[in-house]
């Protein structure tokens, strides 16, 4: 069957940690590491998060840890300053979102989609700034819907989430794909909604997955397009 919908999470696929910003932050408070270590450190601390307990959790402790785990993988000592630093850094999340980093194949990935007559939502456990976020970021108006779970009440891997985003799309489970990044948030929340899941392993950490992968969001046009393959394995 064709897919006529696309679901995509935003941290993590369409939008990235400012590496920047949390580099100068610490920075500010006496801590020294590149932006590009903590890039590179990023998808180890995701990938370590990302475990079958994610059902007991809420997306806001796991998001502080994961930002502690980053540190520890790009050789950074956690410590009172890092402490200070973090604090500094949710303050601005809670009102911009840090998630503001875009990567270059994001906006040409969603054209893409769109070009070939799929509705795309953003199914996204963030923090009631999402749309503020998309809007600052030019992507808004790449996209269809945008369904935040902080809004909503309810955040993945619940499919009462992936159900709201199809109700305001007007798409079926049936038809329709979503792309995220953790498996246990993601790819099961997506099964458990009779969605068909892809997950977005840009590091290859995910071999040997019971779910279809993809490394970049610029494969995903190619795979969608054709009928009776919503995906591929790697």
């Amino acid at each position: 069957m064709r897919i006529e919908t696309v679901c995509l999470d935003a941290g993590g696929v369409l939008v990235f940690p400012n590496w920047s910003r949390i580099s100068a932050t610490l920075a500010d408070h006496g801590v020294h590491v590149a932006p590009e270590a903590l890039a590179e450190a990023e998808p180890f601390a995701k990938r370590a998060i990302d475990v079958p307990d994610t059902v007991t959790t809420n997306d806001a402790s796991r998001g502080w840890l994961y930002f502690n785990l980053i540190l520890e993988r790009a050789g950074v000592a956690l410590s009172p300053a890092t402490d200070k630093a973090l604090a500094e850094l949710h303050d601005y999340h809670a009102t911009e979102n840090l998630w503001e980093l875009v990567p270059p194949d994001a906006a040409p990935a969603l054209d893409r989609l769109r070009a070939l007559g799929l509705r795309l939502v953003v199914v996204s456990n963030a923090n009631g700034r999402l749309a503020h976020l998309f809007t600052r970021l030019g992507l808004a108006g790449r996209v269809d819907v945008m369904v935040d779970s902080c809004v909503e009440g309810v955040e993945k891997p619940d499919p009462r989430l992936f159900a709201i985003a199809l109700e305001r799309a007007g798409g079926r489970a049936e038809t329709t794909v979503h792309v995220g990044d953790l498996y246990y948030v993601d790819v099961v929340g997506a099964r458990a909604a009779g969605l068909q899941p892809v997950l977005l392993d840009v590091a290859g950490l995910y071999a040997g997955c019971d779910c279809p992968r993809i490394a970049a969001l610029a494969e995903l046009a190619g795979v969608v397009s054709e009928p009776g393959r919503p995906a591929i394995a790697r």
